[in-house]
């Protein structure tokens, strides 16, 4: 397994306030992770700030609990990786799709782009941004798994 060079934690309610902490946790880990190119840096903090606001947005809890947003960042040798986890929610349904295309509708189908920007437009965006995406409901907890291959150097 390869070292970890930088890890930041956050974990708390699924709130708006949650998503400013997570941008200052992203500013410290590239304070520590500065060797990681900035085109890296950028697609990897839009797509976990992506990932987190959905969860934010769109997360729901399950009966009787609170929505809590868990973010796991680690930076080892070529690997950006976030695992960003819904405690307390309710199943994923339906489970996005994470083998369909990641592109982009064309700018000219006006029907397409209305409902890309209805559902859909975040997790193609997160999935253009990073090298993999997984999903997997592990007990009251969906989990999310983001990783982006980088050249370090």
């Amino acid at each position: 397994m390869t070292d970890v060079l930088a890890r930041r934690t956050l974990e708390e309610p699924a709130a708006e306030q949650a998503i400013e902490n997570l941008h200052v946790l992203l500013e410290q880990l590239w304070l520590d992770a500065a060797f990681v190119p900035a085109p890296d840096q950028m697609a990897f903090t839009t797509a976990v700030i992506e990932a987190a606001s959905n969860v934010v947005q769109h997360g729901v809890p399950a009966e009787g609990a609170t929505l809590v947003l868990g973010v796991e960042l680690t930076v080892a040798v070529g690997r950006l990786r976030a695992v960003i986890s819904e405690i307390g929610a309710a199943p994923l349904d339906p489970v996005p799709d994470l083998a369909g295309p990641a592109d982009f509708p064309a700018p000219d189908d006006d029907a397409l782009l209305e409902d890309y920007h209805e559902s859909g437009r975040g997790l193609s965006m997160i999935r253009a941004l990073v090298t993999t995406v997984t999903v997997e409901r592990e007990g009251d907890t969906n989990v999310w798994v983001l990783s982006r291959d980088s050249d370090q150097g």
